[in-house]
């Protein structure tokens, strides 16, 4: 009876920390005022913070485009795809060497890139050309990244 106790309490307890790390984990997820204020933030960075600014934001873009799409909201998704569009072009025209953290951003544009295609598969026939051209500007920033971080060793 007295290990009984002990053990009823753990795991009382364990469940509710598991249900805890799962709503923290959920209000974590990016929403739109924050993928605002990063945007502002980057827009605004120096020229060599503003390629791991972008990746970031790329990302986090992606991530609520995924979670849109999941939940119906095509046209919402398919209005972050064009921004992702538009930002990824950025990173891949303005990405240079001298770029502070360069490295990082190249692992989360790959990242982000993974996510897109895994999108893909998912998504219908009719979402598939936006996704695919999302995808290729991702990769072409990604590419760009990865080609200046071997140019910088």
């Amino acid at each position: 009876m007295r290990t009984v106790v002990p053990i009823a309490v753990f795991l009382t307890l364990s469940l509710n920390v598991g249900f805890i790390h799962a709503a923290a984990s959920d209000s974590s997820l990016p929403d739109q005022q924050i993928l605002d204020a990063l945007e502002v933030r980057a827009n605004q960075a120096q020229p060599r913070e503003q390629c791991f600014l972008y990746a970031q934001l790329v990302q986090q873009m992606t991530e609520m485009s995924i979670r849109q799409y999941q939940a119906g909201n095509v046209s919402r998704a398919s209005g972050l795809l064009q921004q992702i569009q538009r930002i990824a072009k950025k990173i891949h025209l303005n990405v240079s060497d001298n770029d502070k953290r360069l490295k990082h951003a190249e692992l989360m544009l790959s990242q982000t890139a993974f996510r897109l295609s895994e999108m893909l598969q998912a998504s219908s026939v009719d979402d598939r050309p936006l996704v695919e051209q999302t995808l290729a500007q991702v990769t072409d920033a990604k590419n760009a990244a990865l080609l200046e971080v071997f140019r910088g060793k």
